[in-house]
């Protein structure tokens, strides 16, 4: 007889718990809606109902919640992630987007918007899903967004979340030099870049085991990239153009004081919506 899928969930939602994954009916609803082709809500429904789950449906799920107990990300499991209005593609070699950088992108959508150009240029720099540059040429369809990614197992991700934006460039190639070709006449410069300090590992082990190093390590202070970035921004930016960096919560401090070194105006951190400072913006003089 086909278990019902209430009783399946309760049983996964039980096997994550034990495994310490935060939130282990939400991941059980999510894997489940994946196998099922249902939303969140649909499973919940379906789950009210008594609806049954056909054998081949449940070894699925139970393939996945073992996996998922192991602390395989649960979007490497879904193939995808959610970021503000999109579905990205994500899985092995890429950095999972996440929630927070959605505030952060933002700041930078509303530079873009309050910008006095017809087609403001935005760039991400280290795109690596794609995720932030496709939030500009999304919510700014009159800006042209251009983003780079270096790394070889991230880029294709990139590609494939990208190919539909005609107002976005993408290129694979290093940030410090990229887009020679836009300097000076740029709006918004925008990155979320590896800043965790190389010894700081991170304790939850989707990140430490499955995110991708070179997204996540900045050197042994974590902000060697951002020191690039500041550099580059500079040439790349026009006068008044705007600057913004996502960053850990204890680094706003020296990065004001990076970019304050480096020639910019008007250093201001921003708190996430946890209190904690995520996000620094500087003006191009």
């Amino acid at each position: 007889m086909p278990d019902t899928l209430s009783a399946l969930l309760r049983a996964v939602a039980g096997q994550l718990a034990d495994a310490g994954v935060p939130d282990p009916r939400v991941d059980a609803e999510l894997l489940a809606g994946h196998v099922l082709g249902l939303s969140r809500g649909g499973v919940q429904a379906a789950a009210l109902r008594g609806d049954a789950v056909d054998e081949q449906d449940a070894a699925e799920l139970a393939a996945l919640a073992e996996r998922r107990a192991a602390r395989e990300p649960l979007q490497h499991l879904t193939g995808t992630a959610p970021f503000r209005r999109l579905e990205l593609a994500v899985g092995p070699g890429v950095f999972v987007p996440r929630p927070e950088t959605e505030l952060v992108v933002q700041f930078a959508i509303d530079a873009l918007i309050s910008m006095a150009e017809p087609e403001p240029i935005g760039i991400d720099l280290g795109t690596g899903s794609g995720a932030i540059a496709m939030a500009m040429a999304t919510e700014v369809p009159q800006a042209r967004i251009f983003a780079v990614e270096l790394s070889d197992a991230a880029f294709p991700w990139a590609v494939r979340n990208t190919a539909d934006a005609a107002n976005l460039t993408l290129v694979q190639g290093d940030l410090a030099t990229a887009f020679e070709e836009l300097r000076g006449t740029v709006s918004v410069v925008i990155s979320n870049p590896p800043y965790v300090p190389d010894d700081a590992i991170p304790r939850d082990p989707e990140v430490r085991l499955f995110d991708p190093a070179q997204a996540l390590y900045g050197g042994p202070d974590g902000l060697d990239v951002v020191r690039v970035i500041s550099r580059r921004a500079l040439e790349l930016l026009r006068p008044g153009g705007v600057l913004v960096l996502e960053h850990g919560e204890l680094q706003g401090d020296a990065i004001r004081g990076i970019l304050t070194g480096d020639g910019w105006r008007g250093a201001v951190t921003h708190p996430d919506l946890t209190r904690r400072d995520r996000a620094t913006m500087a003006l191009r003089p």
